[in-house]
């Protein structure tokens, strides 16, 4: 009697049958760090791809694991110390940072054999490992980097770097970015593969970077490529990505809005939801 009940008030509507709350622990760097920071981008971007998703799904919950700087060996050399909760979702968006500081890629045996945290394959192995203990029925994403043009930090100039166009290390970060999607079909979870995303170019991480002509001295708009060829000077020269060269990045490397609405929308298409 009393199912029945429950049944007849759930479908005149007096009750309503709430769906299980989904928790979602995002572990990155600084791409997922600024969709809580937006202040440290010039108030360049609005919304993260965390947020882009949480908004459109309010039954998912995020916490950000997102640092600045973070590679996937140092969250490996320091895993135990995270605080990392239980969650139903974990997703590792790592590797571009590992990629400029030269960390060894290492191969999939370090993956299989479990070697440890001294080349990027046994990191994510470490790091892996770990979700499955916090939750061995989680499901896990991984999100392999973007490419990136010339980064320039928009509160620091003297903080740049030069786009995946060059080797760093004599490593491209293609190679990192393979090396993840091959952990994934090893480990039969799904990838979200930004390297490869046609609207992810070289040429479409900014309109244009504005640098000095050499021979006149004139700032000048100059595209990709023809602007790694032109020397930026941090200590003397304008900060080269004014507002309007923003597309999708906002200083080379970080998204802009636009830039999150593409990852946030790969990202729901891997997790099915969609």
């Amino acid at each position: 009697m009393k199912r029945f009940l429950l049944l007849a008030l759930i479908l005149m509507g007096s009750l309503s049958l709430s769906p299980k709350e989904i928790h979602w622990v995002a572990m990155g760097d600084s791409i997922t760090y600024l969709n809580d920071h937006p202040e440290e981008t010039g108030d360049r971007i609005s919304k993260g791809y965390m947020t882009l998703i949480t908004e459109k799904h309010p039954g998912i919950k995020y916490s950000n694991q997102g640092h600045n700087g973070w590679t996937s060996i140092g969250i490996a050399d320091k895993i135990e110390s995270l605080g990392l909760e239980k969650a139903d979702v974990y997703t590792v968006f790592l590797g571009t940072n590992d990629w400029w500081q030269g960390k060894p890629l290492g191969t999939i045996s370090d993956y299989r054999e479990n070697k440890g945290t001294s080349t990027v394959h046994g990191a994510f192995r470490v790091i892996i490992d770990k979700l499955k203990e916090l939750n061995s029925d989680a499901k896990i994403i991984l999100i392999t980097p973007m490419q990136r043009g010339d980064f320039v930090y928009i509160n620091n100039s003297k903080n740049n770097a030069h786009g995946s166009y060059r080797e760093k290390n004599g490593q491209t970060l293609e190679q990192f970015a393979d090396a993840i999607k091959g952990i994934a079909k090893l480990e039969k979870i799904k990838v979200v593969d930004l390297y490869q995303d046609k609207n992810l170019t070289l040429g479409n991480m900014v309109h244009f970077k504005r640098l000095k002509n050499p021979i006149t001295g004139v700032y000048q708009d100059y595209s990709y490529p023809d602007y790694t060829a032109i020397p930026f000077d941090p200590e003397k020269d304008d900060y080269p990505y004014p507002k309007e060269a923003i597309h999708m990045t906002y200083d080379g490397l970080h998204p802009s809005d636009e830039g999150y609405k593409i990852i946030a929308d790969k990202l729901e298409r891997q997790w099915r939801l969609k």
